[in-house]
């Protein structure tokens, strides 16, 4: 039975951590739910796809609309994930993954080997770029988790140019106690306090713009438009169409969509609800396992969802005055153990929500196609070395443009799926990735400089050494 004190337990300690009221009321709403069975699943038969939506390669936005609608638009990063799927204990966003622009190969600003480039390097370098080619102001935030702000904040101290008017260049996202997957109750791990908080997943962003007053200080700015989204997305750049089909919509906010492609497996996707027609937002954790099929499907679900959002500041500032920022947002469960690295740890629940599930909340909201260059992801070292290879060149405006198919990488996670292994066995740089179809390591391979993977490429066996220079195709080296 649920312990009946853990509601009371959770609010006392997150009240003494020092967390935002509206955090908090926000964990109140979820506790609730969660106690009284609701686990956020929404039913395929309930559901209708949604297919008919703009694509921006067709938009027709004149050069003027464009640049007035960008002038207005201050870009935010969510920030707060620290790659520990990885194996990483910093920020994800300040992982290495291009040479600079221009850097020749072995020969760095001050000889030796070339800078690398951080996510966050990027992103800086992407709006520094679009406001010296447009003139637009273009504010750059991050809202940090407790875990990211030290170490991201002390990196952008290398670009003091990026502030804008005043605005503050962060945010800190809110926390909220593990539970006792068995009472419902705030977890105790003296071995690692830190591990009995968790995020509350991107529906925080709401609550911590309420807490930070960041809406109200963008508007007072001048800014009247915010496009969101992933720091460990590099496609997700500054893009003036966007923006002024965005403005000319009417729309308190829409979310960016791809065309799924076979290898879109996961991933939130845009139902329209049949009770109201509303627009609503189904993640992964809320697919029924009976669904998963007819939602993968993409002769019936078209698009999934990049998680890139777009909002009318002044639309959203009205809403979290409407809530103190405690949104009305479906719960997502989320079953794990107290320590990730440590399957016999206590079992907890990690009480979620999606921001991107805040399209129900906005009447008129909407949604826009968009090429897949905006979705760039890494949440494995499989995508990381894709981003490293020749697949993509890096602009000097710090775009990574594809100049082929991103194949499909699948490495053996005994031996590449932490960082530390990952880099020690690519220490001479990403192989040729231009001409494969795929590539699939089984075994603890080291590989030398100069390789090349062709076709639908594989490695097997126990392991070795790819000579530098070869050429790794469908029966090996």
């Amino acid at each position: 039975m649920t312990d009946p004190t853990g509601l009371e337990q959770a609010r006392t300690k997150m009240t003494e951590a020092g967390v935002a009221p509206a955090a908090i009321e926000t964990f109140t709403r979820f506790y609730h739910l969660l106690q009284s069975g609701e686990s956020g699943l929404i039913r395929e038969d309930d559901v209708d796809p949604l297919v008919d939506i703009p694509n921006r390669a067709e938009l027709t936005i004149s050069d003027d609309a464009a640049a007035d609608a960008l002038a207005r638009t201050a870009m935010l990063k969510l920030n707060g994930g620290l790659g520990t799927s990885m194996g990483m204990d910093q920020a994800k966003s300040l992982l290495p993954v291009r040479v600079a622009p221009g850097a020749a190969d072995g020969a760095g600003p001050v000889g030796g080997e070339p800078e690398m480039l951080t996510f966050l390097d990027i992103i800086v370098g992407q709006v520094r770029a679009a406001r010296q080619a447009t003139g637009a102001r273009l504010p750059l935030l991050f809202m940090n988790s407790f875990r990211t702000r030290e170490d991201s904040l002390a990196a952008l101290e290398r670009y003091p140019d990026i502030a804008v008017d005043g605005l503050p260049v962060d945010f800190l996202q809110n926390r909220e106690p593990k539970l006792l997957a068995d009472d419902l109750t705030p977890v105790t791990w003296e071995k690692d306090p830190d591990l009995e908080w968790c995020p509350p997943g991107h529906g925080d962003l709401y609550p911590a713009l309420h807490a930070s007053g960041v809406v109200v200080a963008l508007l007072e700015a001048g800014f009247r438009y915010m496009c969101v989204s992933n720091s460990d997305n590099l496609g997700a750049t500054p893009d003036a169409t966007i923006a002024g089909w965005f403005a000319a919509s009417g729309a308190p906010y829409a979310a960016e969509l791809c065309r799924k492609t076979p290898a879109d497996v996961k991933g939130g996707q845009l139902v329209v609800r049949k009770s109201d027609g509303r627009i609503v937002q189904r993640e992964t954790a809320q697919t029924h396992p009976d669904d998963v099929a007819v939602s993968l499907d993409a002769t019936r679900h078209p698009f999934f969802h990049t998680n890139n959002l777009w909002f009318d500041l002044e639309a959203l500032a009205a809403e979290l005055e409407r809530t103190s920022g405690v949104l009305e947002l479906p719960l997502i469960r989320n079953d794990k153990t107290v320590d990730p690295s440590d399957p016999s740890s206590p079992k907890v629940v990690q009480i979620e929500s999606a921001m991107g599930a805040a399209v129900a909340v906005f009447e008129g909201a909407t949604a826009i196609e968009v090429e897949r260059s905006r979705f760039l992801p890494v949440k494995t070292t499989n995508d990381l070395l894709v981003l490293r290879s020749d697949v993509y060149d890096l602009t000097p405006d710090y775009r990574l443009e594809a100049q082929a198919l991103a194949p499909l990488v699948d490495l053996d996670k005994d031996y590449y799926k932490l960082i530390d292994g990952f880099t020690q066995r690519f220490a001479a740089g990403a192989p040729s990735l231009r001409d494969a179809d795929s590539l699939t390591v089984r075994g603890d391979w080291t590989f030398g400089s100069g390789v090349r993977a062709e076709g639908k490429a594989q490695l097997a066996g126990e392991g070795g050494t790819v000579p530098d220079g070869a050429t790794v195709g469908p029966d090996g080296i």
